[in-house]
């Protein structure tokens, strides 16, 4: 189990929550102290690797593993023939809600997304067909080059509109038309009427392309068994090991819940991937009875290209209609979403609600629809990426609102405003499926206006072209959902499980706290954040908390980290088990102090009575006393330990505007991001320095999607882009200076008022950047990402900039 106390000599703060505290886990990640999933090696380890399908789409004829067993320290070889009676296929969980949706087969009801080994048919280049176990990860790898796989190429199909057509490959016998669910929302009659009567109405198709997800560390699982207790135990990448014990367990190994213990180490980022259930999972646990010995699985660079879930990957045909004086009316979507090769753990879901409810951004728009063309392709399985599904709405909205203010002939920063709900208006239905819960989203773009010297920008445009440079400058407003509870809600959307949290407070003896959480960290700091949480409640230093976490043995049962809803769901429940421990000691002390509760005062670590000097005890003592239970009040246990649950009543809305300013060199096309103004508001802020370290990170990730990331795939689903040599990620030289600022609306639906800050200024940040070059060339559209190629190739045509 993950843990940490604070060693640090930092002054407490009168307030902790909300100081801008380093980060307790850094000091460990500085010196190279931290334990990975791979630094993990139990006594007597064998190796696993996987050999993945050659092709895109293909018949398994034969599979010659002879050679393969007979080499040097190979212990085992198997095929999914081999598992075809033993382990289940992998299950989806989130089904869209409220429409016709087509799956492959599970045996207990839950869609199939996959064997754990590829049976008869490999369907993507990542597809696993062969699990080698070995002495060392050498000898296993050496082993699946002496694998012999005969194949019949089958076609392939890539683009999810193609995969639709009549004739097209299909992927599933299960799925006509490689069709898994036409899902929409909104009123579909009611906005092609007020289309049809707009005085103005603009069109844009725009594809947001696919992106790979590349985290610090790739995947990683450790399997071991016990055959004494017949138990299991797995280390492994996981963000939800809560979720994965459960899936692993019930719908795969199909063993009781409680033979599987999951344990998740710092994972090395996740950005939403390491969510999922994934073939290695399984096998390891498997093959560690089958061997009785532990096995590890360490993926490479190259695989997690070709089988880690990817994210994005939309085609947008988008409508947007309004008047000559800037008010939208209308907005419309279709939109093919491409699913990959199978249904993932929840990718349905983030294909079609989280995008297709948030296409109307912060505007007040009468009327809305969207319909989504979920669909099956002979490529990677899609997944989550930093703010799915939001950042392909915005994008898509935002270039919709920049394509109608140049249309009017209107400055785009004057359409937002006159468009954004106001703030009396909340709670505020988008028609849409959301209800937004606060904010004052005109305030955070006109502070993003005043940082950026918008208006100023004609006069540095026209100093820019004097050094034959382009200047351009782009707005993108956003409204993210985020929060991802309430538990009856996401059932209604399709998802199979709840979506609450949870949080322990427990009290030593003498007076140190353990916290411990459900939720599972990759990298936003929990055990800095969630103990000030703690700290502040309690009132006690900070130095007094540890922070437990990530292993589902000892950590309450969490819903895991994804959707921004570490903070704003799993925070609450632990604010919640606090104030019960800070009620219980108050009522005691009154107790015992002979006097009201309300005369009980608590401060400065020290419960008394005011003006009664006989009557007072220090936090220790209280401590103390509740542990020998000696002399309770009526009804009440002895110790401090509690465990509060919290399921929102609603999804939380950070919202935000964000002014991008890139210079174009003429010459070579070449985009050089001058200036990155952000204002987020996530609510009341835990602690500034983590914030700003997410949203720096968040803004990094959507540059790199608008300027230089891109999964490419040929016709037969060969992956193009398969190393770091040929898919580009953003680096530090491509960074700048992000000028940030905050606005603050509390959201009512949590006691701690916050919202989530994880991802969310990844959704605007490629609507920004794209919008300023498109500014910058006077373009109507270019695909991202807008490479230099792409705009030199737009200059060379002959296209002049405005």
């Amino acid at each position: 189990m993950s843990q940490s106390t604070d060693q640090s000599t930092q002054a407490e703060p009168q307030h902790v929550f909300g100081a801008g505290l380093l980060p307790r886990e850094d000091p460990a990640f500085i010196r190279g102290e931290a334990i990975f999933t791979a630094d993990i090696t139990p006594k007597n380890t064998l190796h696993m690797e996987l050999l993945r399908s050659e092709y895109g789409h293909a018949e398994i004829v034969d599979i010659d593993v002879s050679k393969a067993k007979a080499m040097p320290g190979v212990v085992a070889v198997m095929t999914g023939k081999d598992l075809a009676e033993k382990l289940l296929p992998l299950p989806c969980i989130w089904i869209p809600g409220g429409v016709e949706s087509h799956f492959p087969p599970h045996p207990y009801g839950v869609p199939g997304a996959g064997f754990v080994l590829a049976q008869d048919r490999v369907r993507f280049i990542g597809d696993p067909v062969v699990a080698v176990v070995a002495e060392t990860p050498y000898q296993a790898h050496d082993a699946l080059e002496a694998v012999e796989v005969t194949y019949r190429e089958l076609p392939a199909v890539v683009d999810p509109k193609e995969a639709l057509k009549d004739g097209a490959p299909q992927l599933h016998e299960a799925v006509a038309n490689n069709l898994n669910a036409y899902w929409t929302c909104g009123d579909e009659e009611a906005t092609d009427k007020a289309i049809a009567e707009a005085e103005v109405v603009v069109e844009l198709e725009v594809h947001n392309q696919r992106t790979i997800n590349s985290s610090l560390e790739p995947r990683a699982a450790i399997g071991e068994y016990d055959p004494v207790k017949d138990e299991y135990i797995l280390h492994a990448t996981s963000q939800s090991p809560h979720n994965h014990r459960f899936l692993l367990a019930a719908l795969v190994l199909a063993i009781p819940f409680n033979k599987l213990r999951v344990i998740a180490p710092y994972i090395g980022g996740s950005f939403g991937t390491k969510g999922y259930l994934y073939p290695d999972m399984p096998l390891v646990l498997f093959l560690a009875k089958e061997l009785g010995k532990p096995i590890k699985w360490v993926d490479t660079r190259a695989s997690l290209m070709r089988s880690t879930v990817q994210g994005r990957d939309h085609t947008q045909q988008a409508t947007i209609a309004g008047t000559k004086d800037g008010k939208i009316t209308a907005i419309k979507a279709i939109s093919y979403a491409n699913l990959g090769a199978y249904p993932s753990t929840i990718g349905p879901g983030v294909a079609t609600s989280l995008m297709g409810r948030t296409i109307s951004g912060p505007y007040a728009i009468p009327v809305g629809f969207c319909g989504v063309y979920a669909m099956f392709t002979n490529v990677v399985p899609l997944g989550a990426q930093r703010g799915s599904g939001r950042a392909e709405a915005v994008y898509m909205t935002e270039r919709l609102v920049d394509r109608y203010a140049e249309t009017i002939g209107m400055d785009p920063a004057e359409v937002r405003l006159r468009n954004m709900v106001e703030p009396d208006k909340f709670p505020y239905d988008n028609n849409l499926g959301w209800t937004y819960d606060s904010g004052e989203y005109a305030r955070a773009l006109e502070l993003a206006l005043k940082n950026a010297d918008y208006y100023d920008f004609p006069a540095r445009k026209a100093e820019a072209a004097t050094r034959g440079k382009l200047l351009g400058i782009g707005i993108a407003s956003y409204v993210a959902i985020c929060g991802v509870g309430p538990s009856t809600r996401m059932s209604k959307e399709g998802m199979l499980g709840g979506t609450w949290e949870s949080g322990n407070v427990r009290v030593h003896p003498s007076g140190e706290v353990a916290i411990t959480i459900g939720s599972k960290s990759t990298g936003q700091s929990h055990e800095t954040v969630f103990a000030q949480i703690a700290a502040e409640v309690l009132g006690v230093d900070m130095s007094m908390i540890t922070v437990y976490h990530s292993d589902t043995e000892k950590a309450p049962y969490g819903q895991g980290t994804y959707g921004s809803r570490s903070y704003s769901v799993g925070g609450p429940a632990l604010y919640m088990a606090a104030k019960q421990i800070r009620e219980k000691m108050v009522k005691a002390a009154a107790f015992w102090f002979g006097v009201k509760e309300s005369e009980v005062e608590y401060a400065n670590g020290t419960f008394s009575v005011p003006g009664q000097p006989d009557k007072t005890k220090s936090w220790s003592d209280m401590a103390m006393a509740m542990w020998y239970g000696w002399n309770m009040p009526p009804n009440m246990a002895p110790a401090l330990d509690e465990t509060a649950f919290f399921d929102p009543a609603d999804f939380n809305y950070p919202f935000g505007s964000h002014i991008a300013v890139v210079e174009i060199d003429k010459i070579s096309g070449e985009v050089e991001v001058k200036r990155y103004i952000a204002v987020n508001d996530s609510g009341p802020i835990g602690n500034p320095v983590v914030v700003q370290g997410q949203v720096e990170g968040s803004i990094l990730h959507g540059m790199g999607q608008a300027l230089i990331e891109k999964a490419c795939f040929d016709d037969k689903g060969q992956l193009l882009t398969n190393d770091l040599r040929t898919y580009a990620i953003p680096r530090a030289s491509d960074s700048v200076n992000f000028e940030m600022d905050f606005t603050e609306t509390p959201c009512p639906w949590n006691p701690l008022g916050v919202k989530g800050a994880g991802e969310t200024a990844t959704v605007p940040a490629a609507a920004a950047i794209s919008n300023a070059i498109h500014n910058a060339l006077g373009a109507i559209n270019i695909d991202m990402p807008l490479t230099p190629e792409k705009i030199w190739q737009f200059l060379r045509e002959g296209n002049a900039a405005k």
